[in-house]
């Protein structure tokens, strides 16, 4: 699939893009969910000034990236444990 030129609108400015076919959806659901979390902060914190909810958003997305890696590396440590534990029964196990 070839390359895309689309436009992406975010706290109402465009951004023209070149983006791969095969991205294109990700592409713009990502617009999408930017751009209604900047209508939820400015409407829970009725913040008009477009920088500031940038700044919140671009914050908040940190936050949750952060959260996510945590949860994935606790996630990595109890399956590499376990992988572990079944190795040392297996080699046990074949000692006998």
């Amino acid at each position: 699939m070839g390359e895309l030129s689309i436009k992406i609108k975010i706290a109402d400015k465009e951004y023209p893009m070149r983006v791969n076919a095969s991205e294109e959806e990700v592409i713009r659901s990502a617009a999408k969910l930017v751009n209604d979390k900047l209508q939820l902060f400015k409407d829970q914190y009725r913040i008009s000034d477009k920088q500031d909810l940038l700044a919140m958003v671009a914050f908040d997305s940190m936050i949750n990236q952060l959260r996510s890696s945590d949860v994935d590396a606790g996630f990595d440590n109890t399956v590499s444990g376990k992988v572990n534990y079944l190795e040392t029964l297996i080699s046990s196990a074949l000692e006998d």
